[in-house]
């Protein structure tokens, strides 16, 4: 993993905490966003190419909320958690619409930064159903007109199990709930979430639950 932040304290003791789990590596430090572009791109043409970056918000030269987004563009992009200061709803909505897979508080404990990396690493949500339900219906209060009949549109193509498992999502639930849930096996949640982002044109949990909730499906 790559840890971005401008602090080279917050880096230092980031890695640290990570860098001490046997199943867990960092690979590369960034103290910008821009430079940490620059890493997943060197690397992915390495042996060890980067898969998941802790990324800072505020930064010099380019932020952590556009260092994301551009990362989202790039061929196999690393997954993204946002790491920040702020708690405020708006980052939270910025940073996940830019394609963050997670939001963390640079005040959580080491263990639940330790769990959160490898939750997001494993394809798990980041964000609990009570921090879902408050970001859909920010966004669902600023929506703009059409946004419904989009989101119809685009659930028409799900099939009825993955239509299940994007409300379920929607929900707040992880991937172990919605396997027992809907007795599945995990590897077909897997793959029927996989389905619903590349359907629902998502990029991340929320914005699943956010279209569901556009189409009146939750």
């Amino acid at each position: 993993m790559l840890i971005a932040d401008d602090d080279a304290l917050v880096r230092a003791g980031l890695a640290m905490i990570l860098g001490g789990m046997d199943d867990l590596a960092v690979v590369g430090e960034a103290d910008d966003g821009a430079h940490a572009c620059r890493i997943i791109e060197k690397s992915a043409a390495g042996p060890e190419p980067v898969d998941l970056v802790l990324m800072d918000i505020r930064m010099p030269v380019l932020d952590g909320i556009s260092a994301t987004a551009r990362i989202g563009s790039m061929p196999h992009p690393p997954k993204v958690i946002v790491l920040t200061t702020f708690d405020a709803d708006d980052y939270v909505v910025r940073a996940l619409g830019a394609g963050a897979h997670g939001f963390l508080l640079k005040d959580t404990a080491p263990p639940a930064i330790v769990d959160a990396v490898r939750k997001v690493h494993a394809g798990e949500p980041m964000l609990s159903p009570a921090v879902t339900a408050r970001l859909i219906r920010q966004v669902a209060d600023s929506a703009p007109d059409g946004r419904a009949l989009a989101a119809r549109e685009r659930t028409a193509a799900l099939t009825g199990r993955e239509r299940d498992v994007a409300v379920a999502v929607g929900h707040g639930h992880s991937n172990a709930e919605i396997a027992e849930n809907l007795h599945m096996s995990l590897a077909t949640v897997k793959a029927h979430i996989a389905h619903c982002f590349t359907k629902l044109e998502a990029t991340n949990r929320v914005q699943v639950a956010i279209t569901m909730h556009d189409a009146g499906l939750l």
